[in-house]
């Protein structure tokens, strides 16, 4: 073994311009959210071609003020993929809701819409499918059946900043989209988290929702409470860090495709190891490149000991003490999420980085 670590994940902070922005807070001498968090939420807004973006805490305030902001309360159920990150079910549990975990489809992993039609009850409100690993959930139809019901749709695309799903980004299908600037992501604030939405009325409910009832900015002082309401501010901190990396989006998603299209080139036809397809022509950019693997284990401690970092994915939510399920109400999760391995994805990886884990993964399975 004669390479560096190769990490599945690295993010990268520091750039010269993000270094501006943050003198830029040192010399308004205001930390809080103001000014700069305006600037970030409007370029977002403007990127992804919404009306209204909110910035917020993490994804997963996101997703619970999202929610709470479309009436989402005590009494109501809203369905959930069992394959996602525990974040997201604790999201729903935050409003008072309960999460009705249902099962993924095992071609890619997304929420099954077999299973979400199953799952519709009188107390349904919402339905908050994970574009998992940038990859699109079947939004098409899940709109319809939310429309035959009546149900609001919260998208979870905190792994799906930037991906399209035929031609259009993901986060701006439903009623609000969710997205995380956590350490493992395109863009990384440290944490944070962004709703995009085009209803006005609900982004008028998520401005005082997340700034103790008050509608506009407030003084701390002698203002005005028409709500309850949390404190879920952003810091213009983070949105100079923020914009400072939003330069570099482009960049670093077209090196995450690379990545991508290198895997799937050199890896195809072994037996027992299927990478997940992602449209890239259309736009879909793989945050992560996530394999199937009979061996998952032996794998993965294969290239670990090779200083090659991999990432298993998560336990299915139902196997969590957290929420525990029977295993029988979900077969593909409970099949297919042990078998799921993602790859060294950064965009911090070269072509030589990508050409030795191919190389060794080849290796194991000739062995």
């Amino acid at each position: 073994m004669n390479h560096k670590r190769i990490p599945w994940w690295e993010p990268r902070i520091g750039s010269k311009l993000e270094r501006e922005y943050i003198e830029k807070v040192f010399t308004d001498n205001y930390a809080n959210e103001g000014k700069l968090t305006t600037r970030f939420e409007e370029k977002i807004a403007k990127t992804l071609g919404v009306k209204h973006a909110v910035a917020t805490t993490s994804g997963t305030n996101a997703i619970f003020l999202a929610l709470k902001a479309a009436g989402v309360g005590y009494g109501d159920e809203v369905i959930v993929p069992d394959a996602t990150f525990i974040a997201t079910a604790n999201a729903v549990t935050l409003t008072g809701a309960t999460p009705i975990l249902v099962d993924i489809d095992p071609e890619d992993l997304n929420i099954s819409i077999k299973a979400v039609k199953a799952a519709i009850t009188e107390k349904t409100k919402a339905i908050v499918p994970v574009h998992v690993t940038g990859r699109g959930a079947d939004m098409e139809n899940l709109l319809v059946l939310a429309r035959e019901h009546n149900l609001i749709v919260v998208e979870d695309a905190a792994e799906a900043f930037f991906s399209k799903h035929k031609g259009k980004y993901l986060g701006t299908w439903g009623d609000a989209g969710c997205f995380s600037f956590s350490a493992a992501k395109t863009i990384t604030t440290g944490q944070g988290g962004m709703i995009v939405t085009n209803n006005s009325e609900l982004y008028e409910k998520l401005k005082p929702l997340k700034d103790q009832g008050r509608p506009m900015r407030g003084t701390g002082g002698d203002d005005a409470h028409n709500t309850i309401g949390f404190n879920f501010k952003y810091t213009d901190l983070q949105a100079a860090i923020g914009l400072g990396q939003f330069e570099l989006v482009k960049k670093r998603t077209a090196r995450m495709k690379k990545n991508y299209a290198m895997y799937k080139k050199s890896l195809k036809n072994i037996p027992g190891f299927n990478i997940f397809d992602i449209d890239v022509k259309q736009g879909g950019v793989p945050q992560w490149v996530d394999v199937l693997v009979d061996r998952r284990d032996e794998l993965d401690k294969y290239l670990n000991s090779l200083n090659i970092d991999c990432r298993r994915y998560w336990k299915p939510i139902h196997q969590q003490k957290a929420y525990p399920l029977s295993d029988k109400t979900f077969p593909n999760s409970t099949k297919y999420l042990p078998k799921a391995l993602w790859l060294p994805s950064a965009f911090t990886l070269t072509d030589k980085d990508i050409e030795t884990v191919i190389g060794h993964i080849k290796e194991f399975y000739k062995k």
